[in-house]
């Protein structure tokens, strides 16, 4: 879909008064229509400055000599919807914000797109959207958040949750905790640790669809407004050379972007976005990828929750490009690929300079030689789980115990608030996957309670839903098959022994064999009483392995 098809020739005069109306000149038409799709709000904390980068993009545009014209797309803050029945329309988004925006670009003949997303399912979305509209398209997200500060100690919204944690053990007290509340996010912005949103920035970056700063540039920096301006100039380039989404998110770039994902230690939600960003590039990226670009990706890159270090910090550091441009020390990455800038990797990164080696890690010298995420199967999850490795502790990278089985995220919070899980333990959360929950809910209440009660180095949890990226601990999401699908974790009993073995890459139920066929045979997985979009949702998504795509 072009220009041409709305504005060009006689047939085309009625849609040329439409335009008119809408206040554009003949110039104006005659020019490049370059779609901007603003995400900006005033309930996500990471939206609310997208305004001013908009403005910034269509300066950009327009000095490069197109017509920019906005349209909006939707987006949920995962940490105001956290823990409650709100998490259940954070995933679901994804799929509404790759709808909407297909719909908006093809139905008004963009002849490029700028996309201005910043939070956890907007920027998969967009992601998605770009490459199934296939026109010349560039990101800009609104940059994180600084970090907070706390008895002179850097924090962020995982240190919010895990003080909360803290609260209820007696650990630390009211004005304690009011303290944590107003200091912990004090600026605009995508959370400041290496969450969900920052995580999908960065490997944003790293598969070529955003300029160089696009994940860690903080949202409160004039660089940020400069960037915004320099995407507006860079799609018009692209819709020159006629680069498109599909030209860039090869398979070879979303292999580079899995590769940086496990040296920078991402969100594990990354397992859900890239499947289904590769699914819309007619690529199969599935989890045994994973292992194996994990096994040979050093992970150099302990931001929080995982270490003391912060996105502002990554950003003085050098940014993505300086931890792209380490990883091609040991030739780890694709450096042909085409992006956004018209040049290949290879050449973005070319003279990036490692500023901090004690934020980014020079190769010979990693936190691990393996990457910060890894998939975990057994009889539990024949078709694969989730753990983000890196911000697990070393005692609690090979646990068993008995597991403590609860069937909703509320019935564990109340279990851990309660006292009642104990060194040792393996709390089990199910029915709450893409189909069961549905809309696989992120369990951060009760990570963050098990770590703030000082459980961390001795309980496990496990769930079919999945994760927040402020997530830290032994932590294990994603168990595919989903309970409400007949999977295995929906036949766990109370005191059952699992093990978990996250070197190995092993998650078992030790049970005997016939007890367990047995249990099998008797399962009718539990169905919840669903409406509207959950319905709908529910009955057409796949598991958490396959990215929750919908069928």
């Amino acid at each position: 879909m072009k220009k041409e098809n709305v504005v060009d020739g006689v047939q085309n005069a009625p849609h040329r008064s439409l335009f008119h109306a809408l206040g554009l000149t003949e110039e104006e038409q005659k020019r490049p229509l370059i779609g901007i799709v603003s995400s900006h709000n005033e309930i996500v904390p990471g939206h609310m400055n997208l305004d001013k980068v908009v403005e910034a993009v269509k300066l950009g545009v327009a000095m490069a000599g197109g017509t920019p014209i906005v349209f909006p797309a939707i987006a949920v803050c995962d940490g105001i919807a956290m823990g409650h029945t709100g998490m259940k329309y954070s995933l679901v988004t994804r799929d509404l914000i790759a709808d909407s925006t297909e719909a908006m670009a093809l139905a008004h003949g963009f002849d490029g797109l700028v996309m201005v997303p910043n939070c956890d399912k907007n920027v998969p979305g967009l992601l998605m959207a770009a490459a199934r509209v296939n026109i010349p398209t560039v990101f800009v997200s609104g940059g994180p958040m600084l970090a907070g500060r706390v008895e002179g100690k850097k924090t962020s919204l995982s240190s919010m949750f895990e003080a909360v944690g803290a609260y209820n053990a007696g650990k630390i007290n009211d004005k304690k905790l009011l303290e944590y509340e107003c200091k912990t996010c004090p600026t605009c912005g995508s959370c400041s640790g290496m969450y969900t949103a920052n995580s999908m920035n960065c490997l944003t970056e790293a598969m070529g669809m955003g300029l160089g700063g696009n994940g860690t540039i903080p949202a409160v920096y004039s660089a940020r407004i400069e960037l915004a301006k320099h995407a507006g100039m860079a799609v018009m380039a692209l819709v020159r050379q006629n680069i498109c989404p599909r030209d860039i998110m090869t398979e070879k770039a979303l292999m580079n972007a899995l590769t940086v994902d496990m040296a920078l230690g991402c969100s594990t939600n990354s397992m859900l976005h890239l499947p289904a960003i590769a699914h819309e590039c007619g690529v199969e990226l599935n989890l045994d990828i994973a292992n194996e670009i994990s096994a040979k990706t050093p992970n150099l890159c302990h931001l929080a929750p995982a270490g003391r270090t912060y996105m502002e910090d990554l950003d003085q550091a050098g940014g993505v490009y300086a931890v792209m441009n380490e990883l091609t020390k040991k030739n780890l990455l694709h450096t042909d690929c085409m992006t956004v800038t018209g040049k290949t990797i290879g050449e973005n990164i070319a003279g990036s300079v490692n500023l901090d080696p004690d934020t980014i890690r020079p190769i010979e010298n990693p936190f691990s030689e393996t990457g910060g995420i890894a998939v975990l199967k057994g009889n539990l999850a024949p078709e694969g789980s989730v753990v983000k490795r890196s911000a697990v502790l070393p005692e609690m990278l090979v646990h068993e115990g008995p597991a403590r089985v609860f069937d909703s995220e509320e019935e564990a919070q109340a279990a851990i608030n309660a006292g009642k899980i104990v060194a040792g333990d393996v709390v089990v959360i199910r029915y709450e996957g893409p189909k069961g929950g549905p809309g696989m809910r992120e369990m951060l209440n009760p990570t963050s309670a098990i770590m703030g009660m000082g459980l961390g180095s001795s309980v496990a949890l496990i769930t079919d839903g999945r994760f927040s990226g402020a997530t830290r601990g032994a932590c294990i999401g994603h168990v595919t098959p989903e309970a409400a699908s007949g999977g295995m974790i929906g036949v766990v009993e109370d005191g059952d022994i699992i093990s978990i073995n996250i070197p190995q890459n092993t998650i078992e139920l030790k049970v005997d064999e016939a007890v367990l066929a047995q249990r099998m045979q008797n399962f009718t997985p539990k169905q919840k009483e669903l409406h509207g979009y959950l319905k709908r949702y529910a009955a057409l998504v796949s598991g958490g392995a396959s990215g929750a795509i919908l069928n």
